[in-house]
């Protein structure tokens, strides 16, 4: 009994110390426990009731396949040379994530996609699919009426219209779990704490934080990823001892400098620790501009030439934004250098180029990521 008021004093100085970090995360937030994770499930299976929106039977000869097999497990059995020709049935691919810890009888949100030609699942139900984990055993059942959020119309003149995904649905709560997880977090009385994004900084200052709430040599950095944490001896239990952990406050590592440029869109992100050195931006863009012209040619009167059309071309070359030039002095924060790329009236997609030049004339002091 006393170790455990002993244990929730800790607990209590723990959330204390978690409320007074004003730019600090909880444990929670920043790492997770290795060992507890999800595991994705897949399962392959048929909706049915489709409004001649399902696959073509010829193109996809495995839908008829998969139920005349169906058939007959439910006793019905498809005379032999019959050829069935269907257009309200579709095969699909169904995927769900098994939460750690999960409990049979517990429902799953489901993702059912089509894998052959139908064009749209609205309206459709899944018929008992099995979803197996990678070590092929059945973890839980999916059956339900599809949610389909896009839309698919065809005119008689071949005009269709198609609004978002309407070959993917989901089923919320369509899958019942059936095997339990067997997960045993704290084996032999210790956990690993890793980093959802791996730093020495955090990494230190985490184990440093659960030393000073539950004594030292509770836990100890293992690289920049990972922390070993032994459960002391007073907690009254692994999940009371995991709780007050999680509860925390911990001020991770600063981000390292980095500029994130999506060169398809045209979007940047860049990290407030980025600098700049003294250089000198000059930007603009040319304009190239080809127009044709076709003429004829005619021979003289009575003469021997023939008549030829002569393409007549005209190339125009204009530059924009020339004379935009500015100048970045030493250490110029992101504030400063978004200002100057605005003064110039630069798009987006110029600052790409422009933080590109800069990355490889060595002036910008940070890593640049393009995706």
């Amino acid at each position: 009994m006393l170790l455990k008021k002993l244990f929730l004093t800790i607990v209590a100085g723990a959330c204390l110390l978690a409320s007074q970090g004003a730019l600090a995360e909880r444990i929670k937030d920043l790492a997770g426990i290795d060992g507890i994770r999800n595991n994705q499930l897949v399962g392959y299976g048929l909706v049915v009731g489709l409004a001649g929106t399902g696959d073509q039977t010829i193109q996809a000869p495995f839908t008829v396949q998969s139920l005349q097999n169906m058939l007959i497990q439910l006793g019905i059995t498809v005379p032999q040379g019959v050829q069935l020709q269907l257009n309200n049935v579709a095969a699909v691919m169904v995927t769900a994530d098994l939460p750690p810890f999960a409990r049979r009888g517990q429902t799953l949100d489901i993702t059912v996609s089509s894998i052959a030609n139908a064009k749209s699942l609205r309206g459709g139900t899944l018929v008992m699919t099995p979803l197996k984990g990678a070590d092929g055993k059945v973890y839980a059942l999916a059956q339900g009426n599809l949610v389909v959020g896009g839309f698919d119309a065809e005119g008689a003149d071949g005009s269709r219209i198609t609004a978002n995904i309407p070959s993917v649905g989901r089923v919320p709560g369509g899958a019942t779990v059936e095997r339990d997880r067997a997960l045993a977090f704290t084996p032999d009385g210790a956990l690993t704490l890793t980093l959802h994004q791996p730093d020495f900084t955090t990494s230190l200052r985490m184990a440093d934080a659960i030393n000073g709430a539950f004594g030292s040599g509770t836990a100890e950095p293992v690289d920049a990823g990972a922390v070993a944490v032994k459960i002391p001896e007073t907690a009254p239990s692994p999940v009371a001892f995991v709780s007050a952990l999680h509860s925390l406050a911990v001020q991770p590592g600063s981000a390292p400098a980095r500029v994130v440029v999506s060169a398809r869109t045209g979007t940047v992100i860049i990290g407030q620790d980025v600098r700049i050195t003294p250089a000198a931006v000059a930007h603009g863009s040319l304009v190239v501009s080809i127009s044709e012209q076709l003429s004829v040619s005619q021979p003289n009167a009575f003469g021997q030439g023939e008549t030829v059309v002569i393409p007549q071309s005209t190339v125009e070359v204009t530059e924009e934004g020339a004379g935009s030039m500015f100048t970045l002095d030493t250490g110029v924060s992101l504030d400063s250098l978004v200002e100057a790329v605005n003064r110039v009236g630069a798009a987006p997609s110029d600052l790409v180029a422009i933080l590109q030049a800069l990355k490889q004339a060595g002036a910008l002091r940070a890593e640049l990521v393009v995706i």
